[in-house]
């Protein structure tokens, strides 16, 4: 992977975090207050959004044209613009929108960026919490409200009989091939919590969780996050062992000797 130089990765980084201020504020406004769902799976299923969501994402839209309008944008709600630009942003304004109208704050603003399909650039924000996560060149980091940004990595966990597990939900594993993979990822974890969405792997970059497992993921559910993650000391890739940039079956690990056991464990 190439990076940009220096100087333009701050300045792309430094966009990230525009964008990231401009859907805060649309999107706070909005959280725990009763507001219209729309169905966007239509009768058979549920995949709920809202004017947050629409209004996020058509602000961060209209920056990236204005401060970089040769650049190309594939958003969840209004699909893409340019794209056959070098650059891509990847953008999911609420990555988590069943928790947000729920009013559970595990739920978070995805910004990447890819570069000749490969991602350089990763920001998840969380405006009611006040958190940011990001990725620089070489290194992850995490910034409160009211504190400085300061770095996070992954922890040492080799062994899955000791690893903390996040999920976003069980039901998203088709039976067959995912649901049998992940009940044997399960059983062998120490642990495993539900409800995370984005949430998860920040924590997991953050060294506070081991594992993350997942599937249906599309680009904007994922791309942000493979920088944070893997910056921080982790690895991100599908469930056998490609690119996770299209999404997919996803497995997030801090401990690559853990991340080579539970990819073997999901293909047994």
């Amino acid at each position: 992977m190439s990076l940009p130089s220096r100087s333009h990765f701050a300045d792309l980084l430094s966009l990230a975090h525009d964008l990231a201020d401009s859907s805060r504020s649309v999107i706070l406004p909005q959280f725990r207050k009763q507001m219209a769902v729309a169905n966007k799976a239509g009768a058979a299923a549920f995949d709920p959004v809202t004017k947050a969501d629409r209004g996020a994402e058509r602000a961060i839209t209209r920056m990236i044209r204005a401060r970089e309008p040769d650049h190309g944008i594939v958003g969840e709600e209004f699909g893409r613009h340019n794209e056959d630009a070098p650059y891509q942003w990847i953008i999911d304004p609420i990555d988590g929108t069943r928790s947000f109208i729920t009013g559970t704050p595990m739920w978070g603003t995805l910004i990447g960026l890819l570069h000749d399909g490969d991602p350089v650039l990763g920001l998840m924000d969380q405006p009611f919490t006040g958190e940011r996560f990001w990725a620089d060149r070489a290194a992850a980091y995490a910034r409160t409200s009211l504190g400085k940004p300061r770095k996070i990595r992954t922890r040492a966990c080799g062994r899955l009989s000791d690893a903390l597990m996040m999920t976003t939900s069980p039901d998203l594993f088709e039976r067959g091939v995912e649901a049998d993979g992940f009940a044997r990822v399960k059983r062998e974890a120490r642990m495993t919590r539900y409800g995370g969405d984005c949430y998860a792997y920040c924590l997991l970059a953050h060294g506070l969780v081991d594992l993350v497992v997942e599937s249906g993921l599309k680009s904007y559910d994922i791309v942000a996050l493979i920088p944070i993650v893997e910056r921080a000391g982790g690895r991100v890739t599908t469930w056998d062992g490609g690119s996770a940039t299209s999404g997919g079956r996803i497995v997030a690990s801090g401990d690559p000797v853990l991340h080579e056991r539970v990819l073997k464990l999901l293909n047994k």
